[in-house]
């Protein structure tokens, strides 16, 4: 925990910090942020536990993700090669088995309060984007929960192949994995330069809330805890979850 600790907002002053800044443009990111829980990691044990994947493709994201835990292998790499795992599957399945996974193991675990505030914002006609490093056919699935459409999603994505099947083969190619200073790179190129509000839970969410006019940290992670003492940027925690 550090020395210094940033201010803590009640649900109702947090609530009311984000509709008095009246918004134009809100960003967010979604595991930790939206809902309880790392849904991409928990997709990845999923699809394995399923057998959706191969033994070779489990027995490969396996060693990856033991030497992202320790440390060996970086963030980026890993968020882009939980993504590169289901190459060589058809896109519609695996659509339909996130929006399966999303209803059975995620959408328990919504914030009930960042339900509230985005179907606020929303009323409010407020431009929504959500921003992850999950694969986007698990954030397209979650996000739908809270009205924000595809066309306003950035997370991490691979080029599927249309031209033997017209929903689309898997491949490895990535096209974005927004993590750390590449979800800020990722709202850039959206053409979201300047965004009214962002709200995100972990240190890998800084560069995005640094862009905001307003930062809202989220259950922030301990990093994100210290630097947002640092910044003076005021921290929201759920009910459901203890500081």
């Amino acid at each position: 925990m550090p020395d210094l600790l940033p201010h803590t907002l009640t649900p109702a002053a947090f609530h009311s910090a984000v509709i008095d800044l009246s918004p134009t443009i809100a960003v967010f990111d979604c595991d930790g942020t939206l809902w309880s829980g790392d849904a991409g990691s928990a997709f990845m044990h999923w699809t394995i536990e399923t057998g959706l994947v191969s033994r070779s493709t489990a027995a490969w994201i396996d060693e990856k993700y033991r030497g992202y835990l320790r440390g060996d292998v970086s963030e980026l790499d890993i968020c882009g090669q939980m993504v590169q795992m289901y190459h060589g599957l058809r896109e519609a399945e695996l659509r339909a088995a996130a929006r399966t996974f999303f209803a059975a193991r995620i959408e328990k675990n919504i914030f009930p309060e960042m339900l509230k505030l985005v179907d606020a914002l929303r009323n409010r006609n407020v431009e929504i984007w959500a921003v992850s490093s999950t694969n986007d056919w698990v954030i397209e699935a979650g996000v739908e929960r809270f009205g924000i459409p595809p066309s306003r999603v950035l997370a991490a994505k691979v080029h599927s192949d249309r031209t033997q099947d017209p929903s689309g083969i898997i491949t490895d190619t990535l096209l974005d994995v927004p993590t750390d200073e590449g979800k800020a790179d990722s709202l850039l190129r959206a053409g979201v330069p300047s965004p009214d509000a962002v709200f995100g839970n972990s240190i890998h969410d800084a560069a995005m809330l640094a862009m905001a006019r307003r930062a809202f940290p989220v259950n922030p992670s301990p990093d994100l805890l210290e630097y947002s003492a640092h910044q003076g940027w005021p921290v929201f925690y759920p009910t459901s979850i203890t500081p």
